[in-house]
């Protein structure tokens, strides 16, 4: 064998084993980001549903005082008429 072919050979099998070590080091890479993509996707699930829970809570609260400012309407309506009945 020519020396420049054997030459040849060693570097091509020295860059063919670090190819395959940056290949199987990459696969790695990509496991461990594809699990904490999926971490960050139930982090942002979880405060998704606190969100939510408190966007219901709030419009829980929004009716309560819109029921309230009704039944203090409707009292100060019914004092109106006693006070105008009064006054007739």
């Amino acid at each position: 064998m020519d020396t420049t072919q054997l030459l040849l050979t060693i570097i091509l099998t020295i860059t063919t084993i670090f190819l395959v070590i940056v290949g199987i080091q990459l696969i790695f890479l990509l496991k461990d980001i594809r699990k904490t993509i999926r971490k960050i996707n139930g982090i942002i699930d979880a405060f998704e549903k606190a969100g939510l829970a408190v966007e219901h809570g709030l419009g829980e609260v929004v009716g309560f005082a819109s029921g309230l400012k009704s039944v203090f309407k409707i009292m100060d309506v019914i004092e109106q008429k006693r006070h105008g009945k009064s006054k007739s």
